[in-house]
């Protein structure tokens, strides 16, 4: 097994700066959703970019300046609502965003054979903000690392709470373009106002949620995955499947059954980490099994176009873990086009907002799998104008699973990054790998362009 690369430190010339939109914006509060407001979503979506070439950085910070016009709530500062003490809203006060400058002695090339493996120092290419609570870290913090070659590395990190991975890379995206072009003109304009997902009054839950539970956990659980799952070290896992691969994963949901690729990868690792899981503590086979994955609603109910907010909703899908580990994946598939089916139904999703109007109400985690994809957001086409990214990637994985593009592959191919307890990783490869004959998966155990 490689060994991780200790990286030097990063060398802060200067303190960070705050750099605010550079014209007057509105000032004023903005509501968020109940999608928005979930504590699931009381974190940081941290990118890491690796650029073979630096950009201009007065020029990207007179560019970020200038974006922060059209996106001034990133900008703002997070805080409690006065009217629900429950409830978060953002000050649009055109504080800024926080940005920091730092120099390394190391190269691009160097930096991705240190990706090989997880390691803890690549951390520090993003500046850790002291702050007393989540509320007080600013709602993007960007850092740009110079290094030796000179490349570079960019790394944001995004309040959830304001933004999704659509409307993150909606942001990135607008950067970049008046990054290249300072005078042009946004090819998509921000949607700020998050009222169109405003809850019923009273509120309408009409359908069960199998995705969210209350606060009150059950008396007597049938097993503590979370203990489980925090016991010992989360140790990152990558596999990349391109299209052959794919084609062979769904050879095995026979009897005959058409599927996409995400829907066939994502029972293939939903039943792989159950089989792993189930290795390790010999779980009840009727124990009920979840799968949660994000469903871009925007179109469903016609959310305006550059609505940057989170327009996703968790599609559940569940099964009894003796079904799902059966002898192929067909059942596995077909809960979870069940579970996607469900999210085309547009008072299924309105009731979802309004069920997340009662704040005892939470997801659930406890026998979960959480999947994000990350491979359709176009993340990877960055440009800042000196050419796309040599790597992009989350800068941590342990939080759920990420489907994530190929960067410099196959553009058909998919990266699947999940985490999982030190005991679990040989299972898990086993069955990533499959016992069915899938021999050339590129995997890199202990891997993926993150740190952990």
């Amino acid at each position: 097994m490689l060994k991780s690369i200790e990286l030097p430190d990063c060398i802060y010339a200067s303190k960070p700066i705050t750099i605010p939109p550079s014209s007057p914006t509105p000032n004023h509060s903005l509501y968020l959703s109940n999608i928005d407001d979930q504590k699931f979503l009381r974190f940081s979506i941290k990118y890491l970019y690796l650029f073979k070439k630096s950009v201009n950085l007065e020029t990207l910070k007179s560019s970020l300046g200038r974006v922060l016009v059209d996106y001034y709530p990133l900008a703002g500062r997070l805080r409690t609502s006065s009217v629900d003490d429950h409830k978060l809203e953002v000050d649009c006060n055109g504080e800024g965003v926080l940005f920091a400058e730092a120099f390394i002695d190391t190269t691009a090339q160097e930096l991705i054979e240190s990706s090989k493996v997880p390691n803890k120092s690549w951390k520090r290419f993003l500046y850790s903000v002291e702050a007393q609570s989540f509320l007080d870290v600013p709602p993007l913090v960007v850092q740009v690392t110079s290094l030796r070659c000179g490349g570079m590395i960019l790394c944001t990190a995004f309040n959830h709470c304001l933004c999704d991975g659509i409307g993150t890379s909606q942001f990135l995206h607008a950067w970049a373009q008046l990054t290249t072009n300072s005078q042009s003109k946004l090819t998509i304009l921000p949607f700020h106002f998050r009222h169109v997902l405003k809850p019923a009054q009273p509120p309408q839950v009409k359908f069960t949620h199998p995705a969210y539970t209350t606060s009150n956990p059950p008396t007597t659980p049938q097993v503590d995955l979370l203990n489980f799952m925090q016991s010992q070290p989360l140790v990152p896992t990558s596999f990349t499947f391109d299209p052959t691969h794919v084609h062979l994963i769904k050879k095995h949901c026979a009897p005959s059954l058409k599927c996409t690729t995400f829907e066939a990868l994502a029972a293939h690792t939903w039943r792989s980490w159950v089989k792993s899981l189930n290795r390790n503590l010999n779980l009840p086979p009727t124990l009920i099994m979840k799968l949660l994955f994000s469903v871009n609603i925007r179109s469903k109910v016609n959310l305006p176009q550059g609505y940057y907010g989170n327009g996703f909703l968790l599609a559940c899908a569940e099964s009894s873990l003796n079904d799902l580990v059966a002898a192929n994946l067909h059942h596995g598939v077909k809960v979870v086009q069940g579970a996607k089916e469900r999210m085309n139904d547009k008072d299924y999703i309105r009731s979802t907002v309004d069920l997340l109007e009662d704040k005892t109400v939470k997801t659930d985690l406890s026998t979960s799998l959480v999947i994000s994809q990350w491979s359709r957001l176009g993340l990877e086409e960055v440009d800042f104008g000196e050419g796309k990214a040599l790597q992009m990637g989350p800068l941590t994985s342990d939080i759920y699973c990420l489907f994530l593009p190929d960067v410099g592959g196959d553009v058909n191919s998919v990266r699947v990054l999940v985490s999982v307890p030190e005991s679990m990783v040989e299972s898990f490869q086993y069955h990533m790998n499959g016992s069915w004959g899938i021999e050339e998966i590129i995997v890199d155990v202990e891997n993926g362009f993150s740190s952990c």
